[in-house]
């Protein structure tokens, strides 16, 4: 018997099988039901690129403008839950003015000459978690994760001596993201928030005091006229910079160690050509993006594809899915890094479009094309396991022997 739409969802964000290859689900989702209304309540899920840009995109559509309901979610166990991360939302949960206003000021300082600025410490940080590899071991935990912690750290000027401290309490909040987050996950990371949040109050004194060339330096000096960052919103900025900025690059990394293990002919294709860096970059964001769903709240009716999205509900736009839709994308379903006009929905799209876009392209260029000056031969000696999570979609681990 056919699944039904709403099967399909719960079964993507449920069944391990899934998410560890949630790709014939997203098809098929674009091709029975590419904009359906779940039942469970008034939400809505898009497929279709066009849609999901043109939804991402709409002013009609943002976050509640309500506090508590942006901020409360309900656990999928029923239960009521709550995450904060200081008195102020951060700008992903803010719509025009405020959000206008915030994100202009947090641009100031996430500026492209202060990401290129950090090429050649990626480099070197890259060339030195490598070196500790060694050739064999976990990829995750020896490179992919502590390297964009450690980028994201540096931007945002977190003293050396802290990181490893901080690094774990950010990964407990990003979990509230996921639709299938519990109680448990959740008072783990309130904990976390806590914790992290005082740290950063204590570091934010200490760069007002004393300014450095960071961030968050920039992010407290920040202004446009008389208009400034209050402390509450660097504070909340700085959480969703510095949790954006490792989780998904993490993954990212992961990814397309994967994908060029099982796509040989597409690795040596770059090996022959590292012009291809970039593109082989693009297409793996395409192909596999760490982040596969974003969503929105909708302020008033909305009539798409012939379908009336009625004001108050919320929309799912299934981003991977998006990626590899046959209407933008000839032959979606071949990874091929010499696909010309990659487009792609991994870093949303909007007003909301990922600010950390071009630090993480960064990250994954320097390590492939240190990971192809080193090795010849790249190879995944176990099975890895995948985090039971599909709004930022990774695997816990990944052995890799590379030589």
């Amino acid at each position: 018997m056919t699944a039904s739409p709403d099967e399909l969802l719960l079964k993507v964000m449920m069944d391990p099988a899934a998410i560890a290859d949630p790709h014939s689900i997203y098809k098929e989702l674009r091709e029975t039901a590419p904009i359906f209304k779940t039942a469970m309540g008034d939400t809505w899920v898009i497929s279709g690129f066009e849609n999901s840009r043109a939804l991402l995109r709409d002013p009609r559509c943002g976050s509640p403008m309500d506090d508590e309901a942006s901020m409360s979610r309900v656990a999928v166990d029923g239960s009521e839950r709550r995450s904060r991360t200081g008195d102020a939302r951060p700008m992903l949960f803010m719509n025009p003015p405020d959000h206008t206003r915030v994100r202009g000021l947090v641009s100031r300082a996430f500026t492209p000459r202060r990401v290129e600025q950090l090429r050649g410490e990626v480099v070197a940080m890259t060339d030195g978690l490598l070196d500790q590899l060694d050739g064999e071991g976990d990829f995750v935990e020896a490179v992919a994760f502590p390297l964009p912690a450690n980028v994201i750290s540096a931007l945002v000027g977190v003293p050396e001596e802290d990181r490893d401290w901080l690094r774990p309490l950010i990964a407990d909040l990003v979990p509230t993201l996921e639709p299938t987050a519990t109680a448990e996950v959740m008072e783990k990371a309130d904990a976390a928030g806590e914790q992290s949040g005082e740290y950063l109050q204590k570091l934010i004194a200490t760069r007002r005091a004393d300014p450095k060339d960071d961030m968050l330096s920039a992010l407290i000096q920040a202004s446009d006229g008389e208009d400034r960052l209050s402390e509450a919103e660097v504070q909340a900025n700085i959480f969703l910079i510095y949790a954006a900025g490792f989780e998904t690059t993490t993954h990212l990394l992961a990814n397309m160690v994967r994908q060029f293990v099982a796509h040989p002919d597409q690795l040596q294709k770059v090996r022959d050509d590292r012009s291809l860096i970039p593109n082989a970059v693009e297409e793996i964001l395409r192909f596999d993006p760490p982040v596969q769903l974003d969503g929105r709240f909708v302020f008033e009716d909305i009539e798409i594809d012939g379908v009336t999205i009625e004001k108050g509900s919320s929309i799912i736009t299934l981003l991977a899915g998006a990626n590899r839709d046959p209407a933008i994308c000839d032959n979606p379903e071949s990874f091929d890094v010499t696909r010309d006009d990659v487009q792609l929905m991994s870093f949303g799209s909007g007003i909301h479009y990922c600010l950390g876009a071009a630090l993480a392209r960064l990250e994954a260029q320097v390590v492939l094309e240190r990971l192809l000056d080193r090795y010849e031969h790249w190879e995944i000696t176990a099975e890895p396991v995948w985090q039971a999570r599909i709004t930022i979609r990774g695997v816990e681990g990944l052995d890799v022997k590379f030589r």
